[in-house]
């Protein structure tokens, strides 16, 4: 008798997808930057001050610049790892900067928006940012556990390369700034609880 063994499908993930499909052309970047003398903490550090920029143009209420400065801001996410790749990086540092500096980015975007909201007496836009905000730390902190644990978990609805897409949308299309918060303030607290989920099926 024949036993047959299921395999589970590996779950799509938009992120990675994205990320393959450029990692050709990033790694070349990355390589070229290398020669030039160009450090990926050097990046990294660059893509915060970006970061950190856009907020501040967020606080004082021009959505639309601040998203245009985000998106200028974006593909030194992806950089700096092309460039540890590129000079054969072994050491653990970079990873944790960029995910420190990631936090540190996501609470300057919604405390720019929850300023800007508390000025303008609209607590409930500001309530909903601080939701998005909680709820974006809490999918990063279960994943960050469950490495420890020894398992990878990058599963769930909004990772960050969604969020970013949708936060940058809301910015450069104001309009869609209620909507766009509301799905941040549910989406991120169900990822959250989705990555918890994975954890327990498969720990």
């Amino acid at each position: 008798m024949t036993e047959l063994t299921s395999k589970r499908t590996p779950p799509f993930i938009l992120t990675e997808w994205v990320r393959r499909q450029l990692r050709e052309r990033l790694d070349e970047l990355g390589r070229t930057l290398h020669r030039l003398g160009v450090h990926p903490d050097m990046v990294t550090v660059a893509g915060f001050f970006v970061v950190l920029l856009a907020a501040l143009i967020v606080a004082q209420g021009h959505f639309q610049i601040g998203g245009l400065v985000l998106i200028l801001g974006l593909p030194l996410d992806a950089v700096d790892g092309a460039v540890a790749r590129a000079m054969g990086r072994k050491d653990h540092f970079g990873g944790i900067l960029d995910s420190t500096l990631d936090r540190y980015a996501d609470a300057l975007i919604f405390g720019g928006l929850s300023y800007y909201f508390a000025v303008h007496g609209q607590f409930d836009h500001m309530l909903l940012a601080l939701a998005a905000l909680t709820g974006g730390f809490a999918v990063s902190y279960v994943r960050a556990r469950a490495g420890e644990a020894g398992l990878s978990v990058k599963v769930g609805l909004l990772d960050r390369f969604v969020r970013v897409i949708i936060i940058v949308a809301v910015l450069l299309l104001p309009p869609l700034m209620t909507l766009g918060l509301w799905v941040l303030a549910i989406g991120t607290n169900f990822t959250a609880l989705q990555r918890m989920w994975y954890v327990y099926r498969n720990s």
